[in-house]
């Protein structure tokens, strides 16, 4: 097994498990990227000192609101199977920081991570010592990850890297690199308190990663968002498709452990393709990123090779997204962490799952639009369980009952400010009578610590 090859985050051994703990250690002492700095200087001073990784290989960029972890993989899924190195960078991660950085599909190893970080170590702290000599800022957690996972891909090296934005586009950090495809998922309110207050002050936000004679693709969006989308295409001569006119999912099937869809693409039509994700909203996804795909190897006028693409589909996965990890119960993890996320999951739910009870175990960010998220939940749910990951930034329990007292009275409502025992409480119920489900959401933080729960506990 190559150094890139992992068993689901296992440390190869303990002397790379140490140096790689210790590297991600350094890297958390940083402002965390809860807190992003608007700026990119910090981070391009860092890359030009490497010799620009960033340029040694093509990029494709995703940005938006909800989905880009799913489009990402789905990308990078269908691009691997063409047979091509890939390096995919996400964020955050769910359990280990080595999942922001995967080469070829695996998470990138504990020995490569480590040793990454001792190359560019130096750089970072002669940078610091510039910002601070200047009054600045020394460089944030996710703007060192950044550089990081850049030089890991040219250390790799990798024939494509798919980059997710880490919060809005323009200055985000990953933005130092240039994509030769530019995507979009569905822009919605989030993050107002770093974005804008409006869709349009967030989608102008993300449309900084359109580059000069880029490819645009996008999902569709409301009018605001995609009238910035059009004026940053124009004034950087990219061509812009949009799904709906450009491509569409054509169809969405319900199937065993996903579905089946139909994609009508940029060049080509491709019916009857096993997703193994649930949710309609998933084929949407996977027909962007079929349009991206379609945009970086043929500049959207060359269709896509069937099996390739099936092949692609069928082995992408997207961790923490109507993830089954447990089965007697049944319990779903989903990421959904604000209104539209919890929409689409709700959606899911009723389309895909014939449950006749849920008992829902919600825990939710200080940021974030909670009450939107629970009303977006309640249509499904049976029972709620308050509850709250070890995130600082997690509402209390006891708040957040409050708040889903006020927003959902109708339902039952249990507190717990231990996850560990609102998950047991939940899966004990949904045990007591078929046809019952634990569904945990409302953070990442929290389906993170829920699958590491289930992992150490051997849930069947």
């Amino acid at each position: 097994m190559s150094d890139e090859k992992s068993d689901h985050y296992e440390y190869e051994d303990s002397e790379f498990a140490e140096n790689a703990d210790r590297a991600y250690q350094e890297l958390l002492a940083r402002v965390g990227e809860s807190a992003p700095q608007p700026r990119l200087e910090p981070t391009r001073r860092v890359v030009e000192l490497l010799g620009d990784p960033q340029r040694s290989y093509p990029i494709i960029h995703i940005t938006g609101t909800n989905g880009k972890t799913s489009v990402a993989r789905m990308i990078e899924s269908i691009l691997r199977a063409y047979g091509l190195r890939t390096g995919l960078a996400t964020s955050p991660h769910l359990e280990r920081p080595n999942e922001r950085i995967s080469i070829d599909g695996e998470p990138i190893s504990n020995r490569a991570f480590a040793e990454n970080w001792a190359d560019v170590r130096p750089y970072i702290d002669l940078v610091d010592a510039e910002l601070q000599q200047s009054g600045e800022e020394p460089l944030t957690y996710f703007e060192a990850f950044t550089v990081l996972t850049f030089a890991a891909f040219a250390d790799a090296p990798v024939d494509v890297a798919v980059v997710e934005v880490g919060m809005g586009g323009e200055w985000d950090s990953t933005n130092v690199a240039d994509g030769q495809v530019a995507v979009f998922t569905p822009i919605s309110l989030d993050h107002t308190q770093r974005l804008g207050s409006t869709v349009q002050q967030i989608a102008r936000t993300k449309a900084g990663i359109i580059k000069p004679v880029a490819a645009v693709v996008s999902a569709e969006q409301v009018p605001e968002a995609l009238a910035e989308l059009e004026r940053a295409a124009d004034l950087t001569e990219s061509t812009l498709n949009v799904e709906g006119a450009a491509f569409e999912l054509l169809d969405s099937t319900v199937a065993v452990g996903g579905q089946v869809i139909s994609v009508r693409g940029l060049a080509g039509e491709y019916k009857d393709i096993f997703l193994p994700l649930y949710g309609t909203h998933q084929g949407h996804n996977a027909a962007l990123a079929i349009a991206a795909v379609e945009s970086f190897l043929g500049q959207g006028s060359q269709a896509l090779v069937g099996d390739v693409l099936t092949e692609g589909l069928a082995t992408a996965t997207s961790p923490g997204r109507l993830q089954l990890v447990g089965k007697e119960p049944t319990v779903l993890v989903d990421a959904a962490h604000n209104p539209h996320g919890a929409a689409a999951l709700a959606d899911a739910i009723r389309s895909y799952f014939t449950f006749d009870e849920i008992a829902v175990v919600v825990g939710v960010l200080g940021d974030k639009d909670a009450a939107g998220i629970i009303e977006a939940l309640a249509p499904v749910t049976t029972t709620f369980l308050a509850t709250q990951s070890s995130s600082e930034r997690a509402i209390p329990a006891t708040d957040l009952a409050e708040l889903i007292a006020r927003v959902a009275p109708e339902h039952p409502l249990q507190t717990f400010e231990s996850l560990e025992f609102a998950v047991q409480d939940a899966r004990v119920w949904a045990a007591q009578a078929p046809r019952r489900a634990v569904l945990v959401t409302g953070s990442i933080t929290l389906i993170g610590e829920v699958i590491g729960l289930s992992a150490a506990e051997g849930w069947k």
